[in-house]
């Protein structure tokens, strides 16, 4: 049999008794007074008007409804404004007082904090769940806590003083027991039997009612499997969020170098050899090799120009998307419509997988579609970027034939974007591209 976990598991073994978890229920008990009287202080500060206004509305005497209304809001506003306040560290002590019934690992579902900005820690504590969860636990804590620890109290006090009765009555006045009032030890022995009779379930009786407790604290002040995997998933999205930036980072930094470096000696090297060719007779062997290795050279520049487009295109990088956009459909083999229309510029990396979708996509429509015209738009539409291009062929596009959507969805997807499609036989075809456009990057 697997240990248990927690008080209320406990109470279920058959070696209970003979466990430490009536002794950790009786600790988990005996330390909520002292934090229940803590935290009560100033919880009755904060509902003060609202214990006013219940002292006159049971007098009644006739009291201005303005002044009733007034003292009703004024309690809200305390406890709703400065509740918070105590509830976020009662919390954060009940946590660790739960370790004494329950051995499971309770973690906090605050969200994290500035702690250096008492402004940016209170917008962040007053706006998340957990924190009016706390306070509803602290108010639980001050007003239903005392209550049900009272009764039990009431309950444990009534068996010590049946258990204790033969030992208390003198034979000429009356002992009441709680239940019944005895005066001698003979009218006690049976209350003293049946006090003793409940003794063993006492244990029982706390640990329940701590385990209870505890169960009450975990509900409201521990983070739920739904919170988890909520905070995975933003762990998850950051962590992407931060290796798209770094991609495009070091992208920009390999354009950089190759333009900047490789590209500029390979120029230096073809005019070189240029002139090298100039200089040496046409019908010279030397001549023939100079020649043939300027056309490489030349080749090779040409090669390498485009891999520095295909990495990041300089147009891109210099005027933006619309520039890059543009240059895009001067170079295409048929007549291509381009409608930017963007506030401010993109963040790079939502920018370059635009312009990317947008090339992808213009290439599809050139191989496959055997269209006459196309169109390209950008927009942006409640904090994303919208990117549509849209052609006159043929229709029927299938990211199953291999056309290079999958793909291009793939890549939008990687910036948390979607792509829909729209190509009924026929056609025309549109390609929308949707990508969030983050507002901690945005003016980059």
């Amino acid at each position: 049999m697997s240990t248990p976990h927690t008080a209320l598991e406990a109470v279920t073994r058959r070696r209970f008794l003979a466990s430490g978890w009536p002794w950790r229920a009786v600790a988990y008990m005996l330390t909520t007074g002292p934090v229940a009287a803590l935290v009560a202080v100033p919880m009755v500060l904060l509902g003060l008007p609202w214990a006013i206004l219940l002292r006159r509305v049971v007098t009644w005497d006739d009291p201005p409804l303005a002044s009733l209304a007034f003292l009703l809001l004024g309690g809200g506003l305390l406890v709703v404004g400065l509740g918070p306040l105590v509830a976020v560290p009662t919390a954060a002590l009940e946590r660790r007082r739960l370790g004494l019934v329950d051995t499971r690992p309770v973690r906090s579902s605050h969200r994290p904090a500035p702690g250096s900005d008492p402004v940016g820690w209170l917008r962040v504590r007053y706006t998340e769940a957990a924190t009016w969860r706390a306070l509803c636990y602290a108010i639980l804590l001050v007003g239903a806590v005392p209550v049900w620890y009272g009764a039990v109290l009431i309950l444990l006090v009534v068996v010590a003083v049946a258990v204790a009765g033969p030992f208390l009555v003198d034979g000429h006045s009356a002992v009441s027991l709680g239940v019944g009032t005895v005066t001698t030890v003979s009218d006690a022995l049976p209350w003293a039997l049946f006090g003793i009779t409940l003794l063993p379930a006492v244990p029982y009786l706390l640990a329940a009612t701590a385990g209870a407790h505890a169960a009450a604290a975990r509900l409201l002040l521990s983070a739920t499997t739904g919170t988890d995997l909520r905070a995975e998933l933003t762990a998850v999205e950051r962590s992407r969020v931060r290796l798209v930036d770094a991609f495009e980072a070091e992208r920009r930094r390999i354009e950089r170098d190759l333009h900047d470096g490789a590209q500029q000696r390979l120029v230096s090297l073809t005019l070189q050899l240029g002139l090298a060719r100039v200089d040496l007779p046409g019908d010279s062997p030397a001549a023939q090799a100079v020649a043939g290795a300027h056309e490489q050279a030349k080749l090779l520049m040409a090669e390498l120009r485009e891999l520095i487009h295909g990495i990041r295109p300089q147009t891109l990088t210099e005027l933006g998307l619309p520039g890059a956009l543009r240059e895009l459909a001067d170079q295409a083999p048929l007549p291509v419509r381009v409608r930017v229309d963007l506030p401010a510029r993109p963040p790079p990396g939502v920018e370059s997988v635009a312009y990317f979708a947008a090339a992808e996509a213009l290439t599809n429509v050139f191989k496959h579609s055997r269209a006459t015209t196309a169109g390209v738009t950008a927009a942006e539409e409640d904090g994303d970027l919208i990117v549509e291009i849209l052609d006159d062929g043929r229709g029927g596009a299938d990211p199953a034939l291999g056309t290079g959507l999958t793909g291009l969805a793939d890549r939008v997807a990687v910036a948390d974007g979607r792509m829909l499609l729209s190509s009924p036989p026929g056609g025309p075809t549109l390609i929308r591209v949707e990508i969030p456009c983050r507002p901690s990057d945005r003016f980059e």
